[in-house]
């Protein structure tokens, strides 16, 4: 009789355990230079930085989608903190970790952002369990050579084996990092690519480009153990409508890459062309391979990768 009643406790308690294990999902957002973050927040020199055109501030008020970044900014008029997403970035200077606001960018201090923070406002929305985003992006970085995967063949990129052990790192040791993680059970719920500049001028890099991607995805999936990871790929969409030849191979590629995700429906190609915006109404005039710093421009790519990933949550073929 006391047996069954231990083991009827123990089960209980077991399952009660179980109801109370908090789980958090985890997004991993990958690539060059434009996935670090090139968005300018608030600065304003007038030679520098175009008067502050293009920046974040300016975009809320001046910008076709003011509209919808309201919610960047809480009713104090403060940037907003998400508490239930974090943001987790080793970037060349230093580890970024904290909660979802501006400054989860390549730089020091908080003037710039990426992809990653309508990102993470959409899925942080979306989602009734809280959010971790981890980003690992290097700028001037190939799929060719850098983030070569396992099964392309040749020698593995060092970016890829270094995006796969930070992941792996932050999966097993999220706690150590970030104490309000501790004993919470992390889930591989999707994954961003945002990349292509460097392979446009290598024609080996850009007739390989879809396939070498496909490779990327199905070794990133094996090596977790996620078989029908969501994936998101977004345009290498700069220069707008402009783009020359081997940037629209690497378009057409990215878009390839994505149908050719087994299970197909498990992946989805952003466009990004149209979220282009004019360098006299940008701050950093040359940078045409930085979206010329335009702050609206990351807010939007943001939101169309974001969107296509809630897409994907709840689509059978990931499920």
């Amino acid at each position: 009789m006391w047996r069954l009643v231990i083991l009827l406790f123990v089960l209980v308690h077991s399952a009660l355990a179980v109801a109370d294990e908090k789980i958090v999902k985890v997004f991993v957002l990958a690539g060059q230079s434009n996935m670090e973050g090139q968005g300018v927040v608030d600065l304003d020199h007038p030679q520098h930085y175009n008067g502050g055109k293009g920046t974040l501030i300016w975009s809320m008020e001046h910008g076709g989608t003011k509209a919808k970044m309201k919610h960047l900014k809480d009713a104090s008029g403060k940037w907003k903190v998400r508490e239930d997403v974090l943001v987790r970035y080793q970037t060349p200077h230093e580890l970024k970790v904290g909660n979802l606001a501006i400054g989860f960018a390549v730089y020091p201090g908080k003037h710039h952002i990426g992809p990653e923070l309508q990102i993470g406002h959409l899925v942080g929305d979306h989602f009734d369990e809280n959010v971790l985003l981890i980003k690992t992006c290097w700028g001037g970085k190939s799929l060719y050579k850098d983030f070569r995967p396992p099964s392309a063949g040749g020698e593995t990129g060092e970016f890829y084996l270094k995006m796969v052990k930070e992941v792996q790192n932050v999966l097993e040791q999220a706690g150590d990092e970030m104490p309000s993680l501790k004993g919470a059970k992390l889930e591989l719920a999707g994954f961003f690519w945002f990349q292509g500049w460097n392979d446009m001028f290598d024609e080996k890099a850009r007739s390989d480009y879809a396939q070498n991607l496909v490779h990327l995805i199905d070794d990133f999936r094996k090596t977790f153990r996620v078989p029908k990871l969501p994936v998101v790929i977004g345009e290498t969409g700069n220069m707008g409508s402009e783009a020359g030849p081997n940037m629209l191979a690497i378009r057409e590629s990215q878009a390839k890459a994505a149908a050719g995700i087994k299970p197909q429906g498990s992946a989805a190609f952003v466009s990004t062309t149209e979220f282009a915006r004019p360098k006299d109404l940008s701050p950093n005039v040359g940078h045409g391979h930085h979206w010329f710093g335009n702050a609206e421009s990351y807010f939007l790519i943001g939101d169309a990768m974001g969107s296509a990933m809630i897409r994907l949550q709840s689509s059978p073929y990931v499920n």
